[in-house]
């Protein structure tokens, strides 16, 4: 019978062990390869959910804007998002989930407020951008925390690096315009 090591282990023993290291070093189990991919989808279906109440947001304010100006702007701010959410869903059904499609509750719940509001406040131009401006920090803030995961798929943090820079810029446009009429 062959000596034991200093860990108590067989040679045969030991080698059988640096070879099991060695087949699976920079490999994760399939178990926590598994976990990943979920995290990842539901916090890109998270991004989807909040893109597509951001979409409808700008369309409910390309609706009720005066100005035809601040009307088009709106307009153009939905079309960036509903691109936006296209990238996302293509990326989570790329994972094999199914991504959302539909906005949340709570931004349905936003709307009517606003509906309620603007019912009593009257329609102005500058309260509504105050409003989008509101929204596109939130939105903003969900990307940033989004990017700060360390759980995410490189490729799908690539894919919600892209949404975020538009995501940034509609912000910034839209802080841009909100102090300029301040």
């Amino acid at each position: 019978m062959p000596a034991p090591d200093a860990d108590g282990r067989t040679l045969l023993q030991s080698r059988a062990a640096d070879l099991s290291v060695a087949v699976t070093v920079g490999k994760a189990p399939q178990k926590e390869i598994a976990m990943s991919t979920e995290g990842t989808i539901s916090t890109i279906n998270s991004l989807i959910k909040t893109t597509l109440d951001s979409m409808k947001g700008f369309k409910d304010a390309a609706e009720d804007a005066e100005s035809t100006q601040f009307s088009t702007m709106f307009a153009d701010f939905a079309r960036e998002r509903s691109e936006v959410a296209t990238a996302l869903q293509a990326e989570v059904r790329r994972l094999g989930g199914n991504p959302e499609d539909d906005s949340s509750f709570l931004a349905a719940a936003h709307r009517t407020f606003m509906d309620l509001k603007q019912a009593f406040t009257g329609k102005d131009d500058k309260a509504i951008i105050q409003e989008v401006e509101r929204g596109e920090d939130y939105i903003k803030g969900k990307f940033e925390a989004a990017l700060a995961e360390t759980d995410l798929d490189p490729s799908s943090r690539a894919v919600v690096e892209r949404a975020y820079q538009s995501v940034k810029a509609g912000h910034d446009r839209a802080s841009a315009l909100k102090h300029s009429l301040a």
